[in-house]
């Protein structure tokens, strides 16, 4: 056997290898939010008397929002495994052609739903918090 077909069938257990093990990883971690439910349990599960009255993930599972029922919002993202949530003031939800962003401004960064417009947010906000 030639050194350079040795070193061909070493090339290619070595892609082999690294192939099966990315998707052992990506396997293992759920990048999506879920559903409205796991993002309303979630938020109300971090934030103290946050009692959600409805809850929107975008088309992507990416991000969600929770509106409780005295008007507050939180925005909720994946970190790894863990699904992490921000209380954040209505003024930094704002609406965009792909979808609504949450800027955040600070480590916990934004937060994307992809193919949620305005007026489903204004459906999830309380009357007297509407946006």
């Amino acid at each position: 056997m030639s050194l350079i077909a040795i070193g061909a069938g070493s090339a290619a257990g070595i892609v082999v290898l690294a192939g099966v093990g990315w998707l052992i990883v990506a396997k293992r971690r759920d990048p999506k939010v879920g559903t409205p439910e796991d993002a309303a349990a979630a938020a109300e599960g971090a934030l103290s008397g946050f009692a959600v009255a409805g809850a929107v993930v975008g088309a992507d599972g990416l991000g969600a929002l929770a509106v409780a029922t005295d008007g507050r919002v939180a925005a909720i993202k994946r970190r790894g495994k863990a699904i992490a949530v921000r209380e954040v003031p209505w003024t930094v939800v704002r609406a965009t052609p792909d979808g609504i962003v949450v800027e955040t401004g600070d480590g916990f960064g934004p937060v994307s739903l992809a193919g949620v417009n305005a007026l489903d947010i204004r459906r999830l906000a309380p009357k007297m918090a509407r946006i």
